[in-house]
């Protein structure tokens, strides 16, 4: 049986709703209260055959069963084929059949209340169809002793598929998201909640994804300069545009500056309006490879810089002075500065000095005439430039002098990123861990940590294994270089 499927008493009737299954029961006693239950069961019937629901009944004495040839079809049987117990249960699929038996029995106990309500699958018996089934029905029972039962049976052999094909999808996606090194937010607009946030904010945010949990929170962390262009962005994802915005953030857990580009999307619901939106934000602070920032007053000399540049793959931005450049410098990303001056020119090398003064990721190569003052280009390194070529340049050198300069700026970023990631490893000790590795660095053993400390040489094996696998490290060695990164000191117990 689909559920316990079986036979109907002489003064029973069934009818079936999609909200509920309605047993109604009445005594032959006159032609108008016959007439109209008749009326009822045909209304009834019309809604079982709407919703495609299948009556069926079974008698828990002697097993019968009562199918029509809906259900029949549902086991893969024609629509005259013969059905029992046996016929029933031969089809349900191996792996529900102890979760359906004990269904029954439960339904069939007087001391429960007799409802059968489960979905299983079942295997056609003639044709090999795999179906899901969705049944519920109740169970009558007289004197302490099931009499009879009634049900209605339902194929959502469609809509399992549906969740099936749902579930994948979800699975895709967490095993992305999961993986990515790009943080995948979603947020209700109107609530304000963030209510997604993949692992990979705890490495570009440096905290936990429940350390995030609105709109609020997010925009707390980004640079207060920064702060009104990502809310107008969000206002306009709102509205329905998909916008890409770069900004920079201070990360809560040690005000380290990253850089971010956002795609910011909008998600829409069925009926077509816009309470969701998403992100795909990427930690874009490291990439310092194509960025070329070139700050001269004069547009030909500046066009000249523009031919040589574009043509070697660079991506140039112009500057008409050195003061057109610091009013946006923070908001840069990282590249090479070339900055053109005159020896003669007043403060003309304020702003190479902001930038180092600043930390900014902008390292600064001046050119420019000298006009005989030995000096100017001793006065340039001193500001903080990081080359100096007099003019007239060769195209050669120059471009060996940026690509140089953006060499050397990526191997700070990579100092940089692994002293951040070192720090975060470092972070995530707890505080008898952290012991055991400034004993470590200290040169202790096992022993001489374990005096220090109170602890048994077994258990600062114990704690030495976390610390090696939270470091993501193999050998002690390796563990010294990144504590040292992350400025770490040795204990001065041992």
């Amino acid at each position: 049986m689909p559920a316990p499927a079986g036979a109907v008493g002489d003064g029973l009737r069934i009818a079936s709703a999609p909200a509920a299954l309605l047993l109604v029961e009445a005594e032959h006693g006159s032609n108008g209260a016959e007439h109209a239950l008749q009326r009822s069961e045909a209304r009834l019937q019309a809604a079982v055959e709407l919703v495609g629901l299948s009556p069926y009944g079974w008698d828990p004495a002697t097993g019968a069963l009562e199918w029509d040839a809906r259900l029949k079809a549902m086991w893969g049987l024609p629509a005259d084929a013969h059905v029992d117990q046996a016929v029933w249960l031969s089809a349900i699929h191996p792996e529900d059949r102890p979760r359906v038996e004990a269904a029954v029995t439960r339904c069939c106990d007087p001391a429960g209340d007799g409802v059968y309500k489960i979905d299983y699958r079942v295997i056609g018996i003639e044709d090999g169809v795999e179906r899901w089934v969705s049944t519920h029905g109740r169970t009558q029972f007289e004197n302490g002793r099931p009499i009879r039962f009634v049900g209605v049976a339902l194929d959502i052999t469609e809509r399992k598929r549906d969740e099936a094909v749902s579930r994948a999808r979800a699975e895709r996606f967490r095993q992305f998201a999961e993986h990515s090194a790009n943080v995948l937010w979603l947020a209700n607009l109107k609530s304000r909640r963030l209510t997604y946030l993949s692992p990979a904010v705890r490495h570009v945010w440096g905290v936990p994804p429940e350390r995030l949990t609105s709109i609020e929170d997010w925009l707390d962390t980004i640079h207060p300069d920064d702060r009104d262009s990502v809310e107008r962005a969000v206002e306009r994802v709102g509205s329905g545009d998909v916008v890409v915005l770069e900004y920079r953030i201070l990360r809560p857990s040690d005000g380290i500056v990253r850089r971010i580009r956002d795609t910011f999307f909008p998600i829409r619901g069925e009926e077509g309006g816009i309470r969701h939106v998403g992100g795909i934000a990427a930690d874009v602070t490291g990439r310092t490879g194509t960025r070329i920032y070139v700050v001269d007053r004069d547009a030909e000399s500046r066009q000249k810089l523009l031919a040589l540049l574009h043509p070697a793959g660079y991506e140039v931005q112009l500057f008409e002075s050195p003061a057109a450049l610091a009013e946006v410098a923070e908001s840069l990303q990282p590249g090479c500065v070339i900055l053109d001056l005159e020896a003669a020119e007043p403060d003309g090398l304020t702003v190479a000095r902001a930038l180092k003064v600043g930390r900014l990721a902008l390292p600064v190569l001046v050119v420019g005439r000298s006009h005989g003052d030995v000096g100017f280009g001793v006065r340039a390194m001193k500001a903080g430039a990081v080359d100096y070529l007099e003019k007239p340049w060769q195209p050669s050198a120059l471009l060996t002098a940026v690509s140089a300069a953006l060499a050397e700026l990526r191997t700070d970023n990579e100092r940089s990123q692994a002293r951040d990631d070192a720090k975060q490893r470092i972070g995530a000790l707890s505080a008898r861990e952290r012991e055991v590795l400034e004993g470590l660095l200290a040169g202790g053993t096992n022993k001489s940590i374990g005096r220090a400390l109170g602890l048994s040489p077994r258990t600062v094996e114990i704690h030495r294994a976390h610390v090696m696998e939270t470091l993501g490290v193999r050998t002690l060695p390796e563990a010294v270089l990144m504590a040292a990164k992350a400025g770490v000191q040795p204990t001065d117990a041992l």
